[in-house]
């Protein structure tokens, strides 16, 4: 297989796992144009640890992760897609000399992780690796951890981040999903698009810099983080493509992006 691509899911409420709509189906052409990879690798904003992680077990669990007001149908969703323990020691191996835990029963798969396979992957036959991210680290540092694990893309491996560019929960309109962007989250979706498309990545790493607009776009930094991994990742070459790209209820990005050596003419406005 060529040099698959990396790609960053704007994966919003875990009850699109139970959806299907128009970003549905665009996470499902996405894994259709993809093809079969050997593997994915994912860093997913809901799996935080003082140091790193890896999972490792051969067959991962399906985490509900989310609170007990989500419907009964969603704790029911299982996504039974196998794990790699080569893989996992493979992302040590490249990764070295920081050390990275074997994860082999602690964790699994998490719903920012299976929300979004079950859907671009649906038939969960290929092996998933989950890795986690390192809480106490600054962005620059999950940046330069993307960049080492760019070699897996030559060797069959999908590597996968999912979260959102902007995720400010308190400040969602919880009535209206399809209401108009805040100015704020639009100016700063829009800032972060165009470093993509610039391929200029310090400034997503330097997000901070943007001041109210971060601040209110990024209140956490855990579900900006696993972007940077997919930015470290990006190679000489490799063009963005973004799909879905919107904004739901004013403050949830649902902004996804794949970076590929194919050329497209998908450019932000």
């Amino acid at each position: 297989m060529s040099r698959l691509p990396v790609i960053f899911f704007g994966h919003g409420s875990p009850m699109i796992a139970l959806e299907t709509n128009e970003t549905t189906r665009t996470w499902k052409a996405m894994g259709d144009a993809v093809g079969k990879p050997k593997a994915i690798l994912c860093i997913s904003a809901h799996w935080l640890t003082r140091g790193i992680a890896v999972t490792a077990m051969a067959k991962p669990k399906t985490i509900h992760d989310f609170g007990a007001s989500f419907p009964k149908a969603l704790f029911e969703k299982q996504y039974p897609a196998p794990g790699s323990p080569e893989l996992a020691m493979r992302v040590r191996e490249v990764l070295s000399p920081t050390p990275v835990e074997l994860d082999e029963q602690g964790w699994g798969l998490d719903h920012g992780t299976w929300s979004v396979l079950c859907k671009a992957f649906p038939e969960a036959d290929i092996p998933v690796v989950q890795l986690s991210m390192d809480a106490t680290k600054p962005p620059a540092w999950h940046f330069e951890i993307g960049q080492r694990l760019a070699p897996l893309r030559d060797e069959s491996v999908l590597i996968v981040g999912t979260g959102n560019i902007v995720h400010n929960l308190p400040a969602m309109d919880w009535g209206d999903r399809n209401c108009a962007p805040y100015e704020w989250s639009q100016r700063f979706n829009d800032y972060i698009k165009a470093a993509i498309v610039e391929d200029a990545p310090q400034r997503a790493v330097d997000f901070e810099s943007q001041g109210q607009d971060a601040q209110r776009s990024v209140p956490t930094p855990d579900h900006y983080w696993p972007l940077l991994y997919v930015l470290g990742a990006r190679l000489p070459g490799d063009v963005p493509t973004f799909a879905p790209d919107h904004i739901e209820h004013g403050s949830l990005s649902m902004t996804s992006v794949k970076l590929s050596n194919a050329p497209v003419a998908n450019t932000p406005a």
